[in-house]
């Protein structure tokens, strides 16, 4: 479970850094960055398949849908469900629809802990349950303060959820399936791409070109930190790991000039002591560890 719970922990952090790095690829937009960046990530996450091994889990799944053709569907959806995550995830800030996209990702870890109990019947430690509690709350003064949900918070809270059930569902949950459920994204990443006229953007700023490359590498290591941390740890936990991320892209909007009101701290105060709990929870087992001979 360390190695599980250092790759979420790592995952976390590299997307936080690329809620930051977006600021510095203007002027391209919303489709257009998730465009780059996902025609950039594709090869990096195959270089890295290749290279460690991970690649026969893609050829297994291939020689899985010549036998199986309507595993097809569920691939589609899979990969559906991704994109759109994906794609909110940089539409959101440039619309002006942040705040509930991030109300989305403070509730996710909470269903996905339940869907952990209600489907898995994951079971939680004390310190993890206290945890939950302690989030729960955050959340709801969250709502409360907000007053409400919105589309965007609905999409993000249930919809990574299914979309890591339905992986589990068909045995995706490897970086072969997240390399399926890209390959299936690649012509809608072209098509906003080929429609946002590259080329006089990055002659208009040449400085893009090492930008963008670098996108892609980042944005590969988070997903496949991401993947493989959903694979190693139960699902309960996996969720509750979850609130790191939300944490830190507060710390990335407070690096951008944006400030906590006197209002949410009572939304980030019991959200970041829920994270503690889970750092403890974690020394706590590594600790134990080291004392089994």
């Amino acid at each position: 479970m360390s190695r599980g719970l250092f790759l979420s922990v790592l995952s976390s952090l590299l997307f936080a850094l690329l809620y930051y790095y977006s600021s510095l690829l203007f002027p391209l937009d919303g489709e257009q960055v998730f465009g780059w960046r996902l025609l950039l990530t594709f090869p990096c996450l195959t270089l890295f398949m290749i290279v460690s091994g991970d690649w026969t889990a893609a050829s297994n799944l291939g020689r899985r849908l010549l036998h199986s053709p309507a595993l097809v569907a569920g691939l589609l959806a899979s990969a559906f469900l991704l994109g759109v995550q994906l794609w909110l995830f940089m539409w959101a800030p440039l619309v002006g629809r942040a705040m509930q996209v991030s109300l989305g990702y403070f509730l996710m870890p909470l269903v996905i802990v339940l869907a952990g109990g209600l489907f898995y019947r994951d079971r939680l430690s004390r310190l993890q349950k206290l945890a939950v509690v302690c989030a729960a709350l955050g959340v709801a003064h969250e709502l409360y303060r907000v007053g409400g949900f919105s589309w965007e918070t609905l999409l993000v809270a249930f919809g990574y959820p299914l979309y890591f059930m339905l992986r589990r569902r068909l045995g995706t949950h490897n970086l072969g399936g997240l390399w399926f459920d890209m390959a299936l994204l690649l012509p809608a990443a072209g098509w906003f791409v080929a429609t946002g006229s590259p080329l006089a953007i990055l002659e208009s700023r040449p400085a893009l070109y090492p930008l963008i490359l670098l996108l892609g590498a980042l944005s590969a290591m988070a997903l496949i930190c991401y993947t493989l941390a959903s694979r190693l740890l139960a699902f309960s936990l996996f969720g509750l790991l979850g609130y790191v991320e939300p944490v830190l892209l507060v710390g990335v909007a407070l690096l951008l000039g944006e400030s906590i009101g006197a209002s949410e701290w009572l939304t980030y105060l019991p959200i970041w002591l829920a994270v503690m709990l889970l750092v403890l929870e974690g020394v706590k087992h590594l600790s134990t560890r080291r004392l089994v001979p």
